[in-house]
């Protein structure tokens, strides 16, 4: 182990001596016991409301209870969110990174008050309901982030976003404290210098999946084979339970001009997230927690359920604290894939578990590169990538099995907050791209009980920054299957 991955695990235990506990998708022992570094989603797609821009999403703290107060969720003052570009396929995705960083401030008189917000119209002596960011209407709004973005180029930095006037979009308490939210994510939409946007706040946990099911060792409710109409049908849930309807995510959405990143208009770009905190973490005599040193990396996402689905229990801490450029030293994981295995035994299925070359081709490497070696002309790189030039698809049009169901805009070609990447997952490590597999499904196919305007009949929300409306804390739902509006379990 190198002194970085030693350091990144140390930083992890760290910060878990601070007391940071809370639910997460927990895809690695350490990081489950720090949500607010925890990288739940990683989206990249070319965006159908200009397709001239590219959008960079990265989500973290997930599962988030709406009701879940007096203290809500926000980000972490003391971790580096940061979205890797390789621009030139050398795997290394350090060609452009942008950074967003928060800084947290107790506003009086809430800083004496035992809540950090409160509103309602129309009653004296208390303040109106949160209707800004900044200003009289922001009055009830005692915890609030500002932040910064920085794009960080080879020998030099720019800031896109200065901190101090830009605010996070806070947690959705309620009707009453935030009468109308969905405005006031409008006013947490900012400009970029480079011509772009950024959001930062509180969104619908847009990623759908039988959760429980999958993890008790696959005990789906129905076989996991879908019918021919139940996979075409992108509307309804044939049997599955979405575990994380009714959650919320904090979410930072970038949104940049293809001409910023590349000037080939057809260039393959891969990407990832990551979440970084200071080397070391020391409580001082007056108790105050103090960070010092240089960050490292704690957690890293860029293909979706690589680390909770392919990486042993055994090396998971150490993928997170590990560049995607270092993949080679994980090569036996996708080779040999246990997932398959574990299928296979349940199932009775006879799905290849060796020599998985396919998989090293679809998750480590670029086209046209060779997924038999792992060298430094031809690198083994875990990254999400994205065709720039492929033109995206219109919302009401996005099929949720993406490539599978003929839609090229979708993953593994970048990835969309509604592509169904669970049931494209089981089937890419049956052996989908070898071969004819079965309709393998866990039985949920859309994002049920997303809420707000701007959305599709199957669940799409159409603007920027293309997740639904966080739920509220009062009137929160979480739609079980076999409740009234919802398919039988």
């Amino acid at each position: 182990m190198t002194i970085q991955h030693k350091l990144a695990i140390a930083a992890m235990a760290a910060a878990l001596s601070t007391g940071s506990f809370a639910a997460s998708h927990r895809e690695a022992p350490l990081i489950a016991l720090d949500p607010a570094a925890d990288i739940t989603d990683v989206y990249a797609f070319r965006s159908w409301e200009d397709p001239s821009k590219l959008v960079f999403i990265m989500n973290v703290i997930p599962a988030q209870e709406p009701s879940a107060g007096p203290n809500y969720f926000n980000f972490d003052d003391k971790v580096a969110y940061d979205i890797h570009l390789d621009t030139n396929q050398d795997g290394k995705a350090n060609d452009i990174v942008y950074r967003v960083r928060f800084s947290t401030q107790i506003r009086p008189p809430f800083d004496d008050l035992p809540v950090a917000y409160a509103g309602v119209d129309g009653v004296p002596g208390l303040p109106p309901s949160i209707g800004a960011l900044k200003g009289p209407k922001a009055t009830g709004l005692g915890l609030r982030q500002s932040y910064s973005v920085t794009e960080i180029r080879p020998g030099q930095a720019a800031r896109l976003l200065n901190k101090g006037s830009q605010f996070a979009v806070p947690a959705n308490i309620g009707p009453r404290t935030v009468a109308d939210y969905e405005a006031l994510t409008d006013k947490g939409v900012y400009p970029l210098e480079n011509g772009g946007r950024v959001f930062a706040g509180q969104r619908d946990e847009t990623f759908y999946i039988d959760l429980g099911a999958t993890f008790d060792t696959l005990n789906f409710r129905a076989p996991p084979i879908l019918t021919a109409a139940q996979d075409a049908d992108d509307k309804t849930n044939p049997f599955g339970n979405d575990m994380l309807s009714g959650f919320n995510v904090s979410t930072i959405a970038i949104e940049v001009p293809i001409a910023e990143v590349t000037e080939n208009a057809n260039a393959v770009i891969g990407l990832y997230a990551s979440t970084s905190r200071r080397a070391t973490t020391t409580l001082t005599g007056d108790g105050k927690i103090q960070t010092d040193g240089g960050f490292v990396q704690v957690s890293r996402m860029a293909n979706p359920l690589v680390n909770e689905l392919l990486i042993g229990t055994g090396d998971k801490d150490l993928w997170n604290a590990t560049a995607p450029g270092q993949e080679a030293q994980f090569l036996d994981y996708y080779l040999n894939p246990r997932l398959a295995g574990v299928i296979n035994t349940a199932f009775g299925t006879p799905f290849p578990t060796t020599g998985r070359s396919d998989l090293v081709a679809a998750l480590l490497k670029y086209p046209g590169q060779d997924p038999k070696t792992c060298t430094k002309t031809n690198p083994c790189s875990e990254l999400l990538r994205l065709n720039v030039g492929t033109a995206p698809t219109a919302p009401a049009s996005q099929k949720r099995l993406t490539v599978l169901a003929g839609d090229a805009a979708g993953f593994p070609n970048g990835r969309r907050p509604n592509d169904d990447v669970t049931d494209v997952a089981l089937r890419v490590v049956a052996g989908a791209l070898l071969g004819p597999v079965p309709n393998l499904g866990d039985g949920v196919n859309f994002n049920i009980g997303a809420q707000g305007g701007h959305l599709t009949d199957n669940g799409i929300y159409t603007v920027f920054p293309f997740l639904p409306t966080a739920h509220d804390g009062r009137d929160r739902r979480h739609i079980d299957c076999g409740e009234s509006g919802a398919n039988a379990c």
